[in-house]
């Protein structure tokens, strides 16, 4: 998602699931694709360390994109505990919020 509108409707009207690491806000769109945000405030730190949380956020996201269902809009929220995790534990957190929030393709 590129547009602001997008995403403040997003955090306005979606459903959020919560972990230490990330807050995944999801809310069906009327496309035949999905879009997808990533934020991090100012709590988790300087530039630096937000621009990192979302460098993470986005590695972590990219090999789950193709199994997750179509039609929806996502934004994930970088939470301070994200700082100090390590890639697996932020790819982890990520399949778990995914799995709570029902977005993950049903395999045949």
């Amino acid at each position: 998602m590129t547009s602001s509108t997008d995403f403040e409707r997003v955090r306005r009207l979606g459903k959020s699931y919560a972990h230490p690491f990330i807050v995944l806000i999801a809310l069906p769109n009327e496309l035949d694709k999905s879009r997808f945000a990533v934020a991090a405030g100012r709590s988790i730190g300087k530039a630096v360390q937000r621009n990192k949380a979302k460098r993470i956020l986005r590695e972590t996201l990219r090999p789950l994109i193709p199994t997750i269902e179509t039609g929806w809009d996502i934004v994930f929220l970088a939470r301070k505990p994200i700082s100090n995790a390590g890639y697996q534990q932020v790819q982890a957190a990520l399949s778990t919020l995914l799995s709570q929030a029902n977005l993950l393709e049903k395999t045949p």
